[in-house]
């Protein structure tokens, strides 16, 4: 759950939308290949920047409350979801 920064972030997905949809529109026109290349690159880096700032909100957010609950079962859930997570980022 993203519960600080919302505002942000859906800015930042809107920007990409219309950054995907502009790819499209190149690849209709049958642009330059590295040109479209590019935008996606763009595109991905933008992504990656969405993504650390909501990984950067659980691990604030989500994850201070697990442990400030002193529940060693939330704390054991999301130190288990962190690990799940970065197990998928290396595959």
């Amino acid at each position: 759950m993203v519960k600080h920064g919302v505002g942000a972030i859906v800015t930042r997905l809107k920007r990409i939308e219309g950054q995907v949809r502009g790819v499209i529109g190149m690849v209709e026109d049958d642009r330059y290949c590295i040109d479209i290349l590019t935008q996606i690159q763009a595109v991905k880096a933008a992504l990656k920047k969405v993504e650390d700032e909501i990984l950067k909100n659980h691990t604030a957010h989500c994850v201070e409350e697990a442990i400030s609950s002193r529940s060693a079962a939330a704390q054991r859930e999301k130190f288990s979801e962190l690990v799940d997570l970065l197990g998928k980022y290396r595959a």
